[in-house]
């Protein structure tokens, strides 16, 4: 068996069924599939159905009856496994009135698919369905197998959708490719760790013409743990020397896409956003109860237990009485090594593909791609993109870019299980 002159042959047919591969993305974006509130039957139905026509095997796992997963298969049940990964849930919309266009039109213009979750993550979800099904028509001898799992809950986690499949042993495998966006010639093989964090305070109401002499403010409180949460930002991560080439690579990826003075620091240094704070009653009363949700997010080399151990000191420096926090969120910074077989046999396809070298860097967000690094599985991610639309207003993603992400995907199936 020829594997080259195979991948060819499958590369020319993408090219040629090109309106196939876009209509099966803007079907998929066409479909409300917000989470939350996370109402999945109506995109899993669609997904199901385009595998039954196309004989492909499946079966639906529910660890709720809310959150339908999606599990299907080619090639053979001996031999390693590859894994593919893609979410069928995207974030909300938003103010309707902030987009240039119908968020779920699915409607392709100017090169472009447009739509909420065009990049994050549908088009990437259906280049791995479609590259499944050329490789099923085609009667691609494969030496193992390739199990794609379209999990409906990783804007909201993943606690009932990839974890929990890992965790009860629905799914394994040798390595894993996650359809999630990178652009177009980045591979990203690591990612931020996160706590989520929620503060409460407790104080004491009274005129707020008395303030500060009488009552005890309990905004003021969480205003000053929250000032020194965002000390961290200052601390710097002392991740292993191995990967310093990963992280110089990484921070210009970011300078480059971001474009905002001093970006690249995320990548090695903690951010911290205070999301959201509510507490008091009206103006001219000192609030008795608040309460703030904060994002943290952690590069390779720092441990999440920094931020209780910040907390912690906050209370202790400022003398702080009635302070309670959860940990609503933990995980701890991953990578895969840039130089393990399945990044490489990627990085080789998109090479060809795009006829450029393709970077491997580290996301400065989070996705599923963690639940299988923990377990041990090599993993990576790669999808198409435009990122300034992700989880933003005005989601797009370039039809180009969708067409080369498929014959990736492709090629690489192949190449893995046929090693």
């Amino acid at each position: 068996m020829d594997i080259s002159q195979i991948k060819t042959d499958l590369w020319k047919q993408i090219d040629a069924r090109e309106d196939e591969l876009i209509k099966l993305c803007s079907d998929l974006i066409s479909i409300n599939s917000e989470n939350p509130p996370g109402h999945m039957e109506e995109i899993t139905n669609f997904i199901t159905s385009y595998l039954e026509k196309n004989n492909i095997e499946f079966k639906i796992v529910k660890p709720s009856p809310e959150t339908p997963n999606i599990i299907a298969e080619i090639g053979k049940k001996e031999g390693r496994t590859l894994l593919l990964n893609g979410h069928s849930d995207v974030v909300p919309v938003g103010d309707l009135d902030k987009w240039d266009f119908d968020p779920f039109s699915g409607k392709v213009a100017d090169g472009k698919i447009l739509g909420r979750g065009a990049s994050d993550m549908k088009a990437g979800l259906g280049g791995l369905l479609f590259a499944m099904t050329l490789i099923k028509e085609n009667n691609i001898d494969l030496k193992g197998s390739a199990v794609l799992t379209v999990v409906p809950d990783e804007e909201v986690s993943g606690k009932m959708g990839t974890k929990w499949l890992l965790d009860n042993d629905v799914v394994t495998g040798d390595a894993c490719i996650v359809a999630e966006p990178s652009g177009y010639n980045n591979i990203e093989i690591g990612q931020k760790g996160s706590v989520w964090v929620t503060l409460k305070a407790k104080g004491k109401s009274a005129h707020g013409s008395l303030a500060p002499y009488a009552g005890d403010n309990a905004i003021e409180k969480i205003i000053k743990i929250c000032d020194e949460l965002k000390t961290l930002r200052q601390v710097e991560a002392d991740y292993p020397p191995e990967i310093a080439d990963v992280i110089a690579e990484s921070k210009a990826i970011a300078r480059e896409e971001l474009k905002i003075a001093g970006v690249e620091n995320i990548i090695d240094h903690i951010t911290v956003n205070l999301g959201k704070i509510s507490g008091g009653i009206k103006a001219n009363m000192v609030p008795d109860y608040a309460e703030a949700q904060v994002d943290l997010r952690l590069p390779v080399g720092i441990k999440a237990s920094i931020v209780e151990d910040k907390i912690k000191e906050a209370i202790e420096k400022h003398s702080l009485s009635g302070i309670t926090y959860e940990c609503d969120w933990k995980a701890e910074a991953n990578y895969t090594d840039a130089r393990s077989e399945i990044v490489e046999i990627v990085a080789q396809n998109a090479e060809k593909i795009l006829g450029t070298k393709v970077t491997r860097t580290y996301q400065w967000a989070s996705s599923d791609a963690r639940y299988y690094r923990l377990k041990g599985i090599p993993t990576l991610q790669f999808g198409p993109a435009n990122t300034e639309g992700i989880h933003s207003y005005n989601e797009t993603v370039d039809v180009k870019d969708v067409i080369n992400a498929a014959k990736v995907y492709v090629g690489s199936i192949i190449d893995y299980l046929n090693l």
